[in-house]
């Protein structure tokens, strides 16, 4: 049986398979929405997980957007979002219309890319089931998750969600507890964005990928070893 901390990084491609193939199969329905309101696609489209239900600390939007030229200017200029005193970032009106398009279009694109392909509709029956589990370890990752992490979980969920919605939206949020490890181990070992970017396969990367799976793990603590097995292998059923 593999240990906790292999597993954190084996089930990582999985929920990025599943999310980011239903993030890019709304993708045109967003931009349409957005060019009609006449706003380019930002920030919030791709961290609505967390926007929608509460303002976004100068910290927290600064470790999400790291990888990023991190600049808030073309949201605020758009009319997106505002920033209070303290640096800290909410929506505006249009800004959470846009936020509440992108998550129901993430939705459902989800879900067609789930029940188009002959056979499918059945395996959908699985979808309430991994929502629930990825829920429990994001509970769980509420003592170990980073800034960014803390900022989109728990997200936000309608009280009319279907199953396709609740578990997109918490692998969107579940996404943050691997990506602060990352940042977190790659800090303690002296480095910049820039420098992890440029680090070559070696001893110090791998160095940090471990270190990196050791401050993932606890998350997935809330699962027995038979629900994370359930989990990886329910998220490797989804197409994409």
């Amino acid at each position: 049986m593999e240990t906790t901390v292999s597993y954190a990084r084996l089930i990582r491609p999985a929920i990025d398979r599943v999310y980011v193939g239903a993030r890019w199969a709304a993708r045109p329905r967003m931009e349409t929405f957005y060019a009609e309101r006449g706003v380019d696609l930002g920030y919030e489209n791709s961290l609505f997980s967390g926007v929608l239900a509460r303002p976004v600390p100068a910290e927290a939007l600064a470790d999400a957007m790291i990888y990023t030229s991190g600049s808030m200017g073309p949201e605020l200029a758009q009319g997106v979002t505002t920033v209070d005193a303290e640096g800290t970032w909410h929506l505006t009106e249009l800004g959470r219309e846009l936020a509440l398009f992108a998550q129901r279009a993430t939705a459902e694109a989800a879900e067609k890319l789930w029940s188009d392909l002959p056979g499918m509709l059945p395996g959908l029956r699985i979808v309430p089931r991994l929502a629930d589990l990825v829920g429990r370890v994001l509970a769980h990752g509420q003592a170990t998750g980073g800034p960014a992490f803390r900022a989109m979980s728990p997200p936000y969920e309608p009280d009319d969600a279907s199953p396709a919605l609740l578990l997109v939206t918490r692998l969107g949020s579940l996404r943050h507890h691997r990506a602060d490890a990352h940042r977190a181990a790659w800090r303690a070992a002296g480095l910049t964005a820039d420098g992890i970017r440029a680090l070559p396969e070696g001893p110090e990367r791998a160095a940090i990928e471990a270190e990196t799976d050791r401050r993932d793990e606890p998350a997935y603590a809330a699962l027995t070893d038979a629900e994370r097995w359930e989990l990886l292998a329910g998220l490797a059923a989804l197409p994409n």
